[in-house]
């Protein structure tokens, strides 16, 4: 399971119906290759990106995007490394994993959208809120792994990246393995960054999370203090599978975000 990273369960949706509505789509960025994304909703309307953990695909997030709400403009990203995305090895780069985010919203007209980031998407959506301030209205962290103390990487993780066993693992597997690798000192370079982040934040976190401890709940709100307004959901007894086995949830705290921008006069 460590070897796999947040290994993911799949959508309730079958392929022939994700296939028929949210047909993949393609975006150059400017890092030189291609990023693979699912759209549905208004384009006009309210947008909010969906970013998946390691490993996984913007298929993870079929269930949200088969019925987005009125007025909502719902984008699902392969992160770069995973899926359909380019490149074929693993974007470790937290900076760069948020160009691509940046990208997709400035390919989309460049209003400021609400991010939502599961697992190691968490900290790629803090790391664009603090890069691309301008292009972010909220976060909204599901189980999300922001804190470098928590970050104890196993040394199978080690042993997964030596060849040949990393030359025999699937692409996706093997990215995630190298992303967990990588990610501690990233997390210790964007910690104290956190304090800029000055729009709405909601957390959403179980407190049986085996993969990503409820530990980073008290990280993240010690470390988010510059943030306009902050929701946290605690979700008793549950594990890091929170974007299909607490949906509501998951609802919820977009709701919620959507809420506190309007209150604090930072809906764009």
């Amino acid at each position: 399971m460590s070897l796999l990273g947040c290994s993911i369960p799949g959508p309730s949706v079958s392929e022939d119906e994700m296939s028929a509505k949210l047909p993949h789509q393609k975006l150059k960025l400017a890092d030189g290759y291609d990023m693979s994304f699912l759209e549905s909703g208004d384009p006009n309307g309210e947008l909010v990106v969906f970013v998946h953990g390691t490993p996984g695909e913007a298929e993870a997030w079929a269930d949200y995007l088969m019925s987005p709400p009125a007025g909502f403009h719902y984008i699902a990203i392969d992160r770069p490394g995973f899926g359909r995305s380019g490149p074929d090895d693993a974007v470790v780069s937290l900076a760069e994993q948020a160009r691509a985010i940046a990208g997709i919203i400035r390919a989309k007209g460049g209003k400021p959208a609400a991010l939502v980031g599961h697992s190691l998407g968490g900290p790629i959506i803090a790391q664009t809120a603090v890069d691309a301030p301008d292009l972010v209205a909220a976060l909204i962290i599901v189980a999300g792994s922001l804190d470098p103390a928590q970050e104890d990487v196993p040394f199978i993780q080690f042993v997964g990246d030596t060849w040949p066993v990393s030359a025999v693992l699937p692409r996706a597997v093997r990215n995630a393995n190298r992303e967990i690798i990588a990610l501690k000192p990233q997390l210790e370079a964007l910690a104290p960054r956190l304090a800029t982040i000055n729009v709405p934040v909601t957390i959403v976190h179980g407190t049986k999370d085996d993969l990503v401890p409820f530990a980073n709940v008290a990280f993240m709100k010690s470390h988010l203090t510059g943030v306009k307004n902050m929701g946290v959901t605690v979700i008793e007894g549950q594990n890091h599978f929170l974007p299909w086995n607490s949906k509501a949830q998951v609802l919820a705290a977009i709701a919620k975000a959507f809420s506190m921008m309007k209150a604090t006069g930072t809906h764009p």
